[in-house]
C-alpha cells in the first residue's frame, strides 16, 4: 500500500512475529513487533497510535486470554484484529463483541491476513474521514450523519445522492436516532442551502393553532389576530420545510397540507389572496405510517405525497459499533464549545459501549455532556458516571448474565450424555438472557459473551 499504514503486531512467538512481520512489510506496511501487552503500550507511547493492532490472546506474563481482553480498551481508537488458535474461537467471538474488528486463526494464511488487514484499515480510514468531516462541518454549516455501521453508511450515501434534488423525503425510525440531523444534512448539501431551513413539530402545536402557524393569517381572521402574520410555509420559501412527527398531524391539517403539496399554493387563514411557494418538504416520524393509514388515522394520499424517498434510521442498540465514533464526535464538539480538552478513560469508554441506550443517540449525547460537565482535569472516568447515578442501568447489562439461574443437583444426571446436558444448559441460559433483555438479541449476546450472529446460530440450532 502506498499510504504506509503502521501496524503493531503483538505475539509472544518470535518466529511468528518475524514471519508475519515480513509478510506485512512486503505488502508495504510499516510493522512494529512486540511480545506482550506492556511492550505494546510502550510502543504506542513511543511510536504513536498504530493504524491497526494484531493481537494474540495468550500473552505473557499470565497467558490468560481474559486478561488480554481486559487490555483491549487501552488501544482505544485503533482497530484490533485477534490472532487466535482454533480452540479459542469462542474467545475470539467474545473479543469481537467487545469491539475487535475481526479475528484470524493460526496457522495464518498470508493472503487471508492481507485481506483482513486491508479491510480493517479501509474502515479506519472511513472513520477518520468522518471525524474530519465532523470537525470541519461547523465551519461550513453542514450537518453530517455519523456512524460506521452499514445503516449509517447507507444513509450517508442516500443523502449525497438525493440532497441536490428536490425529491420529497420521509425519514422514519425511533426517537433520538438523528432524523432532524438527516433533514438538515439534506438541506445543507442541496441547492437550497442558502435558503431557510424551517422546522415544525406537528405534535407540539395545538391543532387549532397549527393552521395559522403553517399558513399564516390576516388581520382580523380570528379573535386576537391584530395584524397580518406570515406562516412557516412562507418563511420556508426557496428553502426546506421539515415536518417533524408528521404522524401526529391532525386530520383537518392533513387535507390542507395535501393541497399545498399538489398545487404549491395556499390561502392564509382569513385571507383571499392565493399565495405560491417554492419549498422542499422533508418529513419525519417514529410512527408506522402504513399502520396509521390502515387504521384511517393518516391519509393514504398524503402518505404517498410525502413518501418520495424513504430513509430509515436504526436504534443505537442495533449499531453499537457507531458508539465510539459518536462519543468522539460529541467530545470534539464539547472541546470546541468550552475551549477545554476532554478524554474518556478506557473503563468509561467500556461503560458507554456496554450500556443500553433506549433514548438512542440523543440519550448518549446528553449523558456524555452531563458527565463531562463535572469531570476533573478533562478526564471522564467511572467516578463521574457513578456520581450522577448512571451506574445502575449499565450494571444491569454487565451483570445480567450473573442473575440467579438455579441449577440444582437434580439437574445433573448420569442417565444423559454430557453433550445432551450441556445443550440443555445452553438452551436455558439463552432463554434466560432473552428474558432478561426483553428479547433484544444484541443485549442477550453481550450477557452470554457471544457475538449477535453466534447467538442467532444457537437459537436456530436449538429452536429456541
Amino acid at each position: 500500500m502506498s499510504d504506509k499504514s503502521y501496524i503493531l503486531l503483538v505475539d509472544d512467538e518470535p518466529a511468528f512475529r518475524e514471519l508475519a512481520g515480513s509478510w506485512l512489510s512486503q505488502q508495504g506496511f510499516r510493522v512494529k513487533s512486540v511480545g506482550s501487552v506492556s511492550e505494546a503500550l510502550e510502543a504506542k507511547q513511543i511510536h504513536g497510535r498504530p493504524d491497526l493492532v494484531l493481537l494474540d490472546l495468550s500473552l505473557p506474563p499470565h497467558f490468560d486470554p481474559q486478561k488480554t481482553l481486559l487490555a483491549m480498551p487501552e488501544f482505544e481508537g485503533c482497530p484490533i484484529i485477534i490472532i487466535t488458535g482454533h480452540a479459542e474461537r469462542e474467545l475470539s467471538l467474545q473479543a469481537i463483541a467487545q469491539g475487535a474488528w475481526d479475528f484470524i486463526a493460526k496457522p495464518v494464511d498470508p493472503d487471508m491476513l492481507a485481506v483482513v488487514v486491508r479491510r480493517a484499515l479501509a474502515k479506519t480510514r472511513l472513520e477518520r474521514e468522518l471525524q474530519r468531516l465532523q470537525n470541519t462541518a461547523p465551519k461550513h454549516g453542514a450537518e453530517v450523519y455519523i456512524g460506521l455501521s452499514d445503516n449509517a453508511q447507507k444513509i450517508r450515501a442516500l443523502i449525497e445522492r438525493i440532497a441536490p434534488t428536490d425529491v420529497r423525503v420521509l425519514v422514519t425510525g425511533p426517537s433520538g436516532t438523528g432524523k432532524e440531523v438527516i433533514s438538515r444534512a439534506l438541506h445543507d448539501l442541496s441547492t437550497r442551502a442558502q435558503g431557510p431551513f424551517i422546522s415544525v413539530h406537528c405534535g407540539a402545536i395545538p391543532a387549532e393553532l397549527l393552521e395559522s402557524e403553517l399558513f399564516g393569517h390576516v388581520k382580523g381572521a380570528f379573535t386576537g389576530a391584530e395584524k397580518d402574520k406570515q406562516g412557516l410555509l412562507t418563511l420556508a420559501d426557496k428553502g426546506t420545510l421539515f415536518l417533524d412527527e408528521i404522524g401526529e398531524m391532525p386530520a383537518p391539517m392533513q387535507v390542507k397540507l395535501l393541497r399545498v403539496l399538489q398545487e404549491g399554493t395556499f390561502y392564509a387563514v382569513g385571507g383571499r389572496t392565493l399565495q405560491s411557494i417554492d419549498v422542499r418538504i422533508v418529513s419525519a416520524t417514529n410512527a408506522d405510517l402504513v399502520e396509521l393509514v390502515s387504521q384511517n388515522a393518516f391519509r393514504e394520499d398524503l402518505y404517498y405525497r410525502i413518501k418520495g424517498v424513504g430513509i430509515e434510521t436504526q436504534a443505537l442498540d442495533k449499531r453499537p459499533q457507531d458508539i465510539p465514533i459518536l462519543l468522539q464526535t460529541f467530545i470534539s464538539d464539547l472541546e470546541r464549545k468550552h475551549a477545554r480538552s476532554l478524554a474518556l478513560s478506557s473503563d468509561a469508554l467500556q461503560w458507554f459501549r456496554n450500556r443500553s441506550w433506549p433514548g438512542n443517540v440523543r440519550e448518549l449525547k446528553n449523558t456524555l455532556e452531563s458527565v463531562a460537565a463535572i469531570c476533573v482535569a478533562g478526564q471522564i472516568t467511572l467516578e463521574e458516571i457513578n456520581l450522577l447515578n448512571f451506574d445502575a442501568p449499565a450494571t444491569s447489562i454487565e451483570s445480567s448474565h450473573n442473575t440467579s439461574l438455579p441449577i440444582s443437583r437434580e439437574d445433573i444426571t448420569l442417565e444423559e450424555s454430557l453433550d445432551v446436558q450441556v445443550q440443555k444448559l445452553e438452551i436455558r441460559l439463552i432463554q434466560h438472557a432473552l428474558k432478561q433483555s426483553a428479547g433484544n438479541k444484541t443485549q442477550a449476546a453481550k450477557m452470554l459473551g457471544l457475538s449477535r450472529q453466534g447467538l442467532i446460530k444457537k437459537i436456530e440450532r436449538y429452536g429456541v
